[in-house]
């Protein structure tokens, strides 16, 4: 089954060898410009998508940015006007070289052995791209000329795009390539991208480098087949081993065994079809597929499951490779993704997927099928797509960035997706569309993400029905529950250049009709919204539920609101809105608010109704108007400019709690509901009762308030209890150990527990006795850092 054509994007491209050189560092001299400008950091401090603590996902490298490192290059930026280079880079900034000796210079924070760099080059006249080199240099000697291109890059026009030079509209500049430096550098290393000529290339633009500590390569299971020594794949890259490898993947099924892929670079021209079967590299560092036929460029490098009218595949493992193909264009209807078909019962853990068209195109029906531990850059569409009927399926713990379409979407085209989930990912500069967006859908859950950087046509989190074939009629349009909890949003939202108006950063469309469904949006932060920070449009939205939300910076509003709905929000915090009246709202009433406990910043009666939407203001992380630079510029690294303020007020408050049990009406919610006169009592006669309240993030809480009701009908009393925390509620270690506590109601009736600031999220209250009733009570769990 072939996906749907949907906005189509043309592309160019060069071999995977030049962009991705795995290349040891030589003895060449070093090149030294003795008359070069003396270098200097001067990037607008700016929230970082890579600092977020317990979200978004664990990656094995520390990221620096060009901006912040030392140069003697030009600072672009900030600005995140579409078309231009900074609008595309990540926070907005990077760097320029465009003379030979000019350099950006990295100090290493921890030991590495590999960089990965993001740079852009410009497009040749032709539109066909250029190709060049740039040195790497380890603390001024031995420089490495690393290949770099921008054959991947450079689109034109409007929709669909074109290789012309000649018209509007330039975007998709970057791309991105890696190197092994040959052994471990030591923290503190230098390590420069420096200019060693401009013939093949005016200028180079970095935007950042990812340093990490590659392990060696894994060794061939005992009892695997080996596409190599067994099979005859080439591992230089010369022949075609497509049929060798498909050869050793038949062989695997046959024979229950595993298939391993060796150290090397393989031709593959086509789809490997896996069932049945694990297939495993000595890791993504050192396990390359790649390639395209050269007659018939319908086909590429990929690794399929069988579609799912073909009966589709299960039980397969792909793990500890990369796919890195040579994509030029997009075509919807060409299968050229790194994975696809369907696959159910299945795995993808640590693949690198580079220069496909998408990642992952999932076409269902499938069940159970999981992506984690893996990265998925510079794809000409998607990043991952469950389309068609995925269900019961995840992305966890993988990094996305420079995308070209959706970073990570779930279409519940003509067949339902159910309970699917997207989990503790990094989603960086989607070039078009949004970073997570799921249309259609039935309890789905996007939770603990970090979105960023969204370029164009889209925003960070988007909920929808939209898209052919989402509609109640078949099962598709969002239904059941929608939970997107703990998710954090760094710019994201920009202009739709056909609407020529801002889209929000978490935005809902009904489109194709009315949304009616639970959708809870709870315990997140919007950073620095390029325009509004929630956005409906395109018909109605109903059962929306905002709680314990923190916007901090919008180019606009607060809210905008473009079609009708129904809402609440409870604890949503806004500050620094551009604009004076913090909602836009021409559709009155029929966009129907209900406004609970600790709300302020966003609402305003009447709303703004103006016909004309403002021009927006970006903050840059609260430096107003795009910002100027520091008075002193940033220290190399810098000094965390991303840190978020210290956290204040009650951590508890209004957060999900759950509980041992319950007595009648009296639930644990009562005891972050902020009303020290409603209270949770546990289920009585049954010691030992606990209450555990999840933070939503880890959290250095030093200080809990307890309470009953201040009522003098309540008697004094003594509850024994202990406290402990946990960062993953499964293991949880002591924080207080037991001790009673005394309630008095002439003294205010509650109790301090102090605690010693270990990080936890969750925090679990255990009571062990009461000499009032035999049973836990509380009517309010304040928790505290300070």
């Amino acid at each position: 089954m072939t996906p749907p054509s949907r906005r189509p994007l043309l592309r160019r491209s060069m071999s995977a060898s030049l962009s991705m050189a795995l290349a040891a560092f030589g003895t060449a001299a070093a090149v030294v410009l003795s008359s070069a400008p003396s270098a200097g950091a001067a990037g607008v401090p700016a929230p970082s998508p890579m600092a977020v603590p317990g979200r978004g996902a664990t990656v094995p490298f520390k990221e620096q940015e060009a901006e912040y490192a030392a140069t003697n290059g030009t600072l672009i930026g900030p600005d995140r006007l579409y078309g231009t280079l900074p609008s595309e880079a990540s926070g907005r900034q990077a760097v320029t070289l465009d003379a030979v000796g000019e350099y950006v210079e990295f100090t290493l924070t921890a030991p590495a052995n590999a960089m990965s760099f993001r740079y852009s080059l410009p497009d040749n006249a032709a539109g066909s791209g250029r190709d060049a080199s740039i040195d790497v240099t380890v603390d001024g000697a031995s420089p490495k000329a690393v290949p770099v291109t921008s054959k991947y890059g450079w689109y034109y026009g409007g929709y669909p795009f074109n290789n012309n030079p000649g018209d509007t509209n330039p975007h998709h500049f970057y791309d991105e390539a890696r190197t092994m430096f040959g052994s471990t550098l030591a923290a503190g290393t230098k390590v420069r991208l420096q200019v060693s000529s401009t013939a093949s290339s005016p200028s180079f633009t970095i935007d950042l480098a990812d340093f990490e500590q590659v392990a060696a390569p894994v060794a061939k299971p005992s009892g695997a087949l080996d596409v190599v020594a067994d099979f005859g794949a080439d591992p230089t890259g010369t022949a075609d081993s497509t049929a060798r490898i498909q050869a050793a993947v038949d062989a695997g099924k046959a024979q229950g065994k595993e298939v391993y892929i060796p150290q090397g670079t393989f031709q593959v021209r086509d789809h490997i079809v896996v069932d049945k079967v694990t297939l495993r590299g000595a890791g993504p560092w050192y396990s390359v597929l790649t390639g395209r036929d050269p007659s018939n460029r319908s086909k590429a490098v990929g690794v399929y499951g069988k579609y799912a009218a073909q009966g589709g595949s299960s039980n397969v493992t792909l793990k500890d490779f990369a796919i890195i193909g040579d994509i030029r264009e997009r075509e919807d209807n060409d299968q050229v993704n790194a994975i696809g078909g369907a696959l159910s019962n299945s795995t993808v853990d640590n693949v690198w997927m580079q220069h496909t068209k998408c990642g992952a195109w999932m076409d269902g029906p499938m069940d159970n099928f999981t992506i984690r531990n893996s990265r998925i850059l510079d794809q000409t569409a998607d990043g991952v797509n469950f389309h068609y009927g995925v269900t019961n399926s995840t992305v966890t713990n993988t990094f996305v960035r420079n995308t070209g379409d959706d970073g990570l979407a779930m279409w519940a085209e003509n067949v339902p997706n159910v309970k699917n989930r997207f989990t503790f990912n990094t989603v960086i500069l989607p070039i078009l569309a949004n970073n997570i967006v799921t249309y259609g859908g039935k309890d789905i859950t996007i939770s603990d993400n970090v979105m960023s950087d969204t370029i164009s046509n889209g925003g960070g989190l988007h909920i929808a029905n939209r898209y052919p074939g989402v509609n109640s009629g078949q099962g598709t349009a969002v239904s059941g529950v929608i939970t997107a909890a703990r998710n954090t949003l760094i710019r994201t939202g920009n202009n739709d250049y056909n609407w020529r108006f801002g889209v929000g950063a978490i935005w809902f469309s009904g489109l194709n009709e009315p949304i009616n469904a639970t959708v809870n949006i709870s315990d997140s932060e919007i950073l620095d919204s390029s325009y509004a920070a929630i956005h409906l449009i395109e018909g109605a939205s109903n059962g929306l539920h905002f709680d314990n939300i923190r916007i901090d910076g919008a180019g606009t509003y607060a809210l905008q609101i473009q079609s009708p709905g129904t809402a609440t929000f409870n604890n949503v915090v806004a500050t620094h809105i551009a604009q004076s009246n913090p909602i836009h709202n021409c559709v009155g009433s029929g966009f129907q608010i209900t406004r609970g406990s600790g709300n302020s910043g966003w609402y305003a009666d009447p709303p703004a109704c103006t016909g004309n939407w403002p021009d927006p203001v970006w903050t840059n992380g609260g430096v107003p108007g795009g910002g100027s630079g520091p008075t002193d510029p940033p220290t190399d690294p810098p000094t965390d400019p991303t840190d978020p303020p210290a956290e204040t007020g009650n951590l508890a408050k209004g957060r999900t709690v759950t509980e041992s049990g319950h007595a009648d009406v009296y639930s644990a919610s009562r005891a972050v509901d902020g009303d020290a006169n409603s209270y949770w009592e546990s289920t009585n006669n049954a010691f030992p009762q606990t209450i555990t309240v999840d933070l939503g993030g880890s959290k250095a809480v030093k200080r809990l308030v307890l309470k009953l009701p201040p009522a003098a009908a309540w008697s004094t009393r003594t509850q024994t209890l202990s406290v402990s925390g946990s960062t993953d509620n499964n293991t949880f270690n002591s924080l207080k150990a037991s001790a009673g506590y005394t309630f008095d109601p002439s003294s205010g009736n509650q109790a301090t527990v102090t605690l010693p600031g270990t990080p936890a999220r969750y925090l679990r209250l255990t009571f062990t006795g009461n000499t009032g009733w035999p049973a836990a009570q509380l009517s309010e769990l304040e928790a505290y850092t300070s």
